[in-house]
């Protein structure tokens, strides 16, 4: 059984063997997002148990007294100790991945920053492929590619096609039919490397 609704702060404990930490810039984030947007906390309350422990949602927690709250939504819980043990592991753990074309297709890469969320991921190698699926079902004549890159290098070309967004050139880059605004941005960066090399 449990129990939804708004606790004092003050009463609340963090967990003492908390595995879970968010740490710099993305702790920052979620300081800066709870204070923007501090009613998403109650559709993901912190759960805790009957001595008002927190087994779900430290960090948020932590946010949120930074943040200045005074109360937050809790969900508490009659587990027994075994239970609790097996929640705290299973609620940090990450199962899934992002879908990094649907990110890059449907969200501005700028917010996706703000709201914390990793735009690059770091693979090991150069892949060209075919086998990927556009929202229409359609491919032909495109290709997803995937690079390796320091967390530096990746700074760096995440930045590179944030500026590129903001040029006139931008607006009028030859974009093949790619409706990808990451890609169509990149490929006026190289365009405009390889003319310098000329």
């Amino acid at each position: 059984m449990s129990t939804k609704r708004l606790e004092k702060i003050y009463k609340l404990r963090k967990h003492p063997d908390n595995p879970r930490v968010i740490k710099d810039v993305k702790y920052h984030l979620l300081v800066k997002s709870i204070k923007e947007f501090p009613e998403m906390l109650e559709k993901r309350p912190l759960v805790v148990n009957k001595d008002l422990i927190v087994l779900g949602g430290n960090m948020r927690l932590r946010a949120a007294e930074e943040a200045g709250l005074k109360e937050i939504w809790i969900d508490q819980t009659d587990w027994d100790e075994a239970k609790q043990k097996e929640f705290i592991i299973k609620d940090n753990s990450g199962f899934g991945e992002w879908d990094w074309d649907a990110l890059a297709n449907n969200w501005n890469s700028v917010e996706l920053e703000n709201w914390g969320v990793d735009n690059w991921q770091n693979m090991d190698d150069i892949e060209t492929s075919n086998n990927f699926t556009l929202s229409d079902g359609d491919k032909e004549p495109f290709q997803q590619q995937t690079f390796t890159l320091a967390d530096a290098q990746a700074e760096q070309i995440k930045n590179a096609i944030a500026d590129v967004k903001k040029t006139e050139e931008y607006n009028y880059v030859e974009t093949f039919g790619n409706e990808n605004s990451n890609g169509n941005a990149l490929y006026l960066i190289i365009s405009q490397w390889v003319e310098l090399k000329k």
